[in-house]
């Protein structure tokens, strides 16, 4: 064997021992009798528990070893990744597993709290103005210091699906079992990538379920767009939601495995994510707040057609990422306007799904 195939086998032994340290994550099901007495179960999938924090830990898992396994990364390669800042923070974990330089190319609103855990890691950060810049950025710095662009919004749903022990579809369908409605009506997720929608959408369709999936898609992105149009020009200003929507339609974005879209206004993010960090009794981020806005509006549809089942979402990361902005009042009023009449509309909108 080879150096080269030698620190090959190491360097995927390694995340492959780390992955096999890590427990599964917890199924939460919403406290919510009154839905639960006509028929309808929430849950939330809790991504915040991975070692990173978030649900992009498996994306950055699945990213490093695709890379390896086709030869792009080697040691002492400077791994370069365009970001929000989760998929940098998985990242740059992996990168100190492998001990591999890592450069984070992100716009300069992303959340302190990220920062401080991209450099905890070791990796550097590298600021742009607007979250269309990080594209190029990224390639620039990758041809620069002669590393690779890892490139999450092109190779999210090709890495993430190849292999079985990482699919969260498998993982979700697994844990509701024994449940009441084990097979969901509804699967909510938002896009950042693309690739965890692609992920569940073909796993539904491959295991025949019943279920149809929605993604949420906050305002700026063009996602919601592009899956009614099938325009992949479609140019936008970018989600103020940190991790999911898009300013440009990336290539791991599948609309034809999207079976409903819901745009969601911020004020309406943030408050569904106030309120559900009080149902919880713990802080959750925007993006989950964003999911439980399709969550609710889905559910609300279901009451009125007659019908029962669950709906299951993410958790996609823990609030405390986002004590500067998004729980700060002062942020949130400055960024995003009042949220106060949001906050009636989401509990009046639990109300009409309770």
């Amino acid at each position: 064997m080879s150096a080269t195939q030698s620190w090959l086998s190491l360097a995927i032994a390694r995340i492959e021992a780390d992955f096999q340290r890590s427990a599964d994550t917890h199924l939460i099901a919403l406290p919510a009798p009154a839905l639960q007495a006509r028929g309808i179960d929430l849950y939330l999938k809790d991504e915040s528990t991975h070692p990173t924090g978030s649900l992009k830990h498996r994306l950055a898992r699945s990213l490093f070893l695709y890379a390896l396994c086709n030869g792009w990364i080697r040691e002492g390669t400077t791994v370069v990744e365009a970001s929000s800042g989760s998929t940098a923070v998985s990242e740059a974990y992996f990168a100190r597993l492998l001990g591999l330089p890592f450069v984070a190319v992100m716009p300069r609103s992303t959340s302190p709290e990220k920062v401080v855990q991209i450099e905890f890691y070791g990796g550097r950060c590298h600021w742009v103005d607007n979250a269309a810049q990080v594209y190029d950025e990224a390639r620039v710095l990758a041809r620069q210091t002669g590393g690779h662009y890892m490139d999450q919004f092109t190779y999210a749903e090709r890495a993430t699906d190849w292999r079985g022990n990482n699919n969260i579809a498998e993982s979700m369908f697994h844990q509701m079992q024994r449940e009441r409605f084990p097979i969901p009506r509804w699967i909510v997720v938002g896009a950042g990538t693309g690739g965890t929608s692609a992920t569940i959408g073909r796993y539904v369709h491959y295991q025949r379920h019943a279920t149809e999936l929605c993604v949420v898609d906050p305002v700026g992105s063009v996602f919601s767009a592009f899956h009614r149009t099938g325009d992949v020009t479609i140019q936008g200003k970018g989600s103020r939601i940190e991790g999911i929507g898009r300013p440009r339609v990336e290539p791991s974005f599948i609309r034809t495995l999207v079976d409903r879209m819901i745009e969601v206004t911020d004020v309406d993010s943030v408050a569904a994510m106030q309120w559900l960090s009080t149902q919880l009794s713990r802080k959750v981020g925007p993006s989950t707040g964003t999911n439980l806005i399709g969550m609710l509006t889905l559910a609300k549809e279901m009451l009125e057609r007659g019908e029962q089942g669950s709906v299951l979402s993410l958790l996609c990361d823990a609030g405390e990422r986002y004590l500067a902005s998004y729980h700060q009042a002062a942020w949130v009023q400055a960024n995003m306007g009042d949220c106060a009449h949001a906050c009636a509309l989401v509990q009046s909108l639990w109300e009409a799904a309770s």
